[in-house]
């Protein structure tokens, strides 16, 4: 074991260590000893204890307020905010550097800008009506975050995976922003018009009827309610080809695999004969290479004050289950397209031995894309807000979720959450999907979107608004080809910009 190694050793197990040096400090914010308690704070929109006629009615009420038909309707403000601004203004609070890479991600095609673009989204959902039935939203409900995760009772199960523009809200919001994602990625594989409409009306279908049927459900049914991955396969084999199935067990068996130690075999190595996270400048870069005017001692102290404070955010249990591991490593790490720029770091932890890690993934939680347009979270910490918001809504969460607060070395304040970095994780391949495929997984999207929605939601009202007739799927199929259009013209501005040398671009990365 190295010095560095046996200095590290204390991070979890240290409970009554100096305090750190200023330069990088914790700032929890007073967090509890024991945050699963009881709080005067809300963890979502609450369903008011209404009769189930009356939570009817109200859905009635906003149907006629905000007719269903009306959301086919959407077109640009007038006075339409510049997107390329609308960008920039993102990136004032994100790494420099990392920026040039985000804007090359987002221009290898249209689908990729959109996944970037849920700022832009949300400033033109603002301007059309509301129904006025909030939830607690996903905030960036695109197709690409959904996704396989492991339970932990380690079953694979069907999902939102993705919750950092996470915040209450109207519930068609997310409805919207998920099915122009299935007409731009239609788009994307060359889709004719016709079958995009069948897969975006599949989306708003599925959501619709799971809504009809959770609006049946007693509470604590909804809450269960998962989709689980096996069970899945088990009606695929009976519809899906047999080249769709090989490509689904294929995919389901690389998510299975993907571990901690998975990821320690892809991510580390010895060097200078020190067990270290590998560098791959810029998308990897040690925690010694950025943080490297505090120097190893200082960088240790924070780290190991840092650690406990987000020890103290998880609950008792998993805070032993912490508290067995011992830190070796970190390092700064690129992730996703519209993530990239926002600080996010991959934490190595080791337990018993060399083949026994806990790699960890810190990412920063700046505001939600959504707070100007519907007011400031509850939560005084976003790591916080992306946390409880995921607790809320996912039908399983990561054991390890929990957030910090830090006074990094450049004296700014930022909020984290934390979680692993590999568990189970598995994504469907949207650039390989055919109509049918894509149908399939369009009805997955939108029975987890539901589920999601009936948990923090009013399911009842909102399956009135819906209602039994076609009315609000159409109007969605409509709404995505026409946002699908702007999509394009906003992708076409950004690489317009790029080609005028207004901002700066990388590509490959």
């Amino acid at each position: 074991m190295g010095a560095d190694e046996t200095r590290a050793s204390e991070v979890i197990e240290s409970t009554d260590a100096a305090a750190p040096p200023q330069e990088l400090t914790d700032r929890s914010d007073g967090a509890a000893e024991e945050p699963s308690a009881p709080s005067n704070r809300s963890s979502g929109p609450k369903v008011e204890h209404f009769t189930v006629a009356e939570r009817a009615a109200r859905g009635k009420a906003a149907r006629a307020e905000v007719p269903r038909r009306s959301h086919a309707n959407w077109e640009p403000a007038l006075h339409r905010p510049d997107p390329v601004e609308l960008l920039e203004e993102q990136a004032q609070t994100r790494v420099p550097e990392l920026v040039p890479i985000r804007y090359g991600r987002m221009l290898v095609s249209p689908f990729t800008f959109y996944r970037g673009a849920a700022y832009l989204m949300a400033s033109d959902l603002a301007t059309a009506p509301r129904s006025g039935l909030h939830v607690q939203l996903c905030g960036d409900a695109h197709l690409s975050n959904f996704g396989v995760f492991a339970a932990p009772d380690r079953r694979l199960v069907f999902g939102i995976n993705d919750f950092d523009e996470t915040l209450p809200g109207p519930f068609e919001w997310d409805v919207e922003r998920l099915v122009a994602s299935f007409a731009v990625a239609g788009r994307d594989r060359g889709f004719e018009e016709p079958a995009r409409r069948s897969i975006v009306t599949a989306v708003a279908r599925s959501y619709r009827e799971a809504m009809l049927e959770f609006a049946q459900e007693r509470n604590l049914d909804i809450w269960y309610a998962r989709i689980d991955i096996e069970e899945v396969l088990a009606k695929l084999s009976k519809l899906a080809s047999a080249k769709a199935m090989k490509r689904a067990e294929k995919n389901l068996a690389k998510a299975r695999a993907k571990d901690s130690l998975r990821a320690f075999d892809k991510l580390t190595g010895m060097v200078d004969g020190e067990l270290r996270i590998i560098s791959d400048p810029p998308l990897i870069v040690s925690v010694r290479d950025v943080w490297s005017e505090l120097g190893a001692e200082a960088t240790y102290e924070g780290l190991r004050t840092i650690l406990r404070s987000y020890r103290r955010t998880l609950s008792g249990d998993r805070r032993r289950l912490l508290e067995r591991f011992r830190y070796v490593d970190a390092a700064r790490k690129v992730v996703g397209v519209g993530s990239v720029g926002t600080r996010a770091w991959i934490v190595l932890m080791l337990g018993r031995d060399e083949r026994d890690p806990l790699l960890l993934q810190a990412k920063e939680a700046q505001p939600s894309v959504l707070e100007p347009f519907l007011g400031k979270s509850q939560y005084g910490n976003h790591g916080q807000r992306v946390v409880e918001g995921q607790r809320l809504t996912q039908a399983a969460s990561d054991i390890m979720l929990g957030w910090i607060r830090v006074l990094a070395p450049d004296g700014v304040e930022r909020e984290f959450y934390i979680r692993q970095l590999w568990d189970g994780k598995g994504s469907a391949e949207v650039e390989v999907m055919e109509p049918d495929g894509m149908t399939m997984y369009a009805k997955l999207c939108g029975w987890a979107l539901a589920r999601a929605h009936a948990r923090s939601g009013d399911a009842v009202a909102i399956a009135s608004y819906l209602g039994k007739s076609t009315v609000f799927d159409e109007a969605m199929a409509t709404f995505a080809e026409t946002y699908a259009d702007q999509n394009e013209r906003d992708y076409d501005a950004l690489r317009k910009a790029v080609d005028e040398k207004r901002v700066v671009a990388e590509t490959g990365l």
